[in-house]
């Protein structure tokens, strides 16, 4: 019984022990340095840039109220949402005539193209700064032992400067775009009802875009996070110890040249 009581015992422990190993590996100090504080703040805001957008849904409506007899009056209410391909979104239009009572129609606009490409290159900024944050917090000598993680880290990072740049750009632009055709004026000049003496039509619900906008901000907050990072992770290249190297070489040339002047002067 107590041979197996321990190696119960030793069995529980095992996972604690490689667990707090794990921990005590870790460089928590290299937090407090601007390459891992900013690589913490990028894993941060671009949660909050793939999250804003990704979980938006919105509202926009109209009323149509027909001259018949019966002065019915429609309330048109249409919801879309991420990823924005809005010609996919159909809403059923009113008819102020015997015949039938409605028709099928869609919104108008497809800008699933910039979203998709925001929320893409957020996810990949997230598990590419968790996967560095590890290597910096872990696997730190071999960051700075190996050559080759740096240069490769500031290539990722210029990389991603560029792309969070065209990101959210391209999503401010298919923003305003979204907010153009979904406005309640919009949906009502949409519709051939309202063109006629047959019904009057009036604005609906008007969509709240506040966490819409708010992710085009995170986008251009993620485009300085990571140009901001492109000088610290430069400075741990060795592109970075050349330049400083060379700058020394030409600072000693000139100085060693003028003391042999200065001997050979004294000589004669």
């Amino acid at each position: 019984m107590s041979s197996t009581e321990n190696s119960g015992q030793t069995a529980d422990k095992s996972p604690r022990q490689q667990v707090d190993r794990l921990l005590v590996g870790l460089r928590w100090r290299r937090l407090e340095e601007p390459l891992g504080f900013i690589k913490v703040l990028q894993w941060l805001f671009a949660i909050f840039a793939f999250g804003s957008c990704g979980s938006y849904s919105g509202e926009t409506g109209a009323l149509v109220r027909c001259n018949n007899e019966a002065k019915d009056v429609s309330a048109i209410i249409v919801s879309f949402g991420y990823p924005f391909r809005l010609h996919r979104i159909p809403y059923e239009m009113p008819l102020c005539d015997d015949d039938s009572t409605s028709k099928t129609m869609h919104l108008m606009g497809d800008f699933s193209a910039p979203a998709e490409f925001f929320v893409t290159l957020g996810i990949f900024s997230f598990f590419y700064t968790m996967a560095a944050l590890v290597l910096y917090l872990r696997f730190h000598n071999l960051y700075t032992e190996n050559k080759r993680f740096p240069l490769v880290d500031f290539c990722v990072t210029v990389s991603f400067t560029f792309f969070w740049l065209v990101a959210a750009a391209a999503w401010g632009k298919g923003l305003t775009d979204v907010k153009g055709a979904t406005r309640p004026s919009s949906l009502t000049a949409a519709m051939s009802v309202c063109h006629g003496e047959d019904a009057v039509c009036s604005a609906g619900a008007t969509p709240s875009m506040g966490l819409a906008n708010i992710s085009v901000l995170f986008g251009f907050i993620n485009f300085f996070l990571w140009a901001g990072n492109c000088w610290f992770v430069f400075k741990e290249t060795p592109w970075h110890g050349q330049g400083q190297d060379q700058g020394q070489d030409q600072g000693q040339g000139p100085s060693q040249e003028s003391a042999a002047e200065q001997g050979a002067v004294e000589k004669q």
